[in-house]
């Protein structure tokens, strides 16, 4: 049963990569923490375990939510500072938990190049939000993207 309205209909389909199919349910995931707390995180296993995604999928994906779900505080401070005029708790809830997923690969993922993160977290923002989240999304990852960037260069590592 999809925990988003309309995701469990894409997590079949063939053509979707195992890493943006694991983003997927690593939304899913983060929209109902983010709605009911931490009280979900033990459904969260069984969630993925009955999503039907291979094993791979599902790695990728419990990484994402343990992930984003231990550094909420850090990521969530991350996207504040840069978003101009937006207070996090007034964004809508798939922006935010778009915003953090993304944020997460950007700031602990090296495996996943920043612009890879950028572009599947805007597909999922225009495939589950409004019609500006791509747009939006896309702004604030940046300023994110060029702010890890910065800091990088400034302690000597790339």
């Amino acid at each position: 049963m999809a925990l988003i309205r309309g995701c469990g209909q894409l997590l079949g389909e063939p053509g979707l990569r195992k890493r943006t199919r694991a983003r997927e349910l690593a939304l899913q995931a983060l929209y109902q923490l983010d709605m009911r707390g931490a009280e979900v995180l033990d459904a969260i296993g069984r969630f993925l375990e009955q999503s039907g995604a291979e094993a791979e999928v599902r790695r990728f994906a419990r990484e994402l939510v343990d992930g984003c779900w231990a550094h909420r505080d850090e990521l969530d401070a991350s996207i504040a500072a840069v978003a101009e005029n937006w207070d996090i708790r007034r964004m809508a809830v798939v922006d935010r938990n778009v915003l953090r997923l993304a944020s997460y690969e950007l700031l602990f993922v090296d495996d996943v190049p920043p612009k890879v993160s950028i572009n599947e977290a805007i597909d999922l923002a225009k495939r589950y939000s409004t019609a500006d989240s791509g747009g939006f999304v896309n702004g604030i990852l940046d300023r994110i993207r060029m702010q890890a960037e910065t800091e990088q260069r400034g302690s000597g590592t790339q």
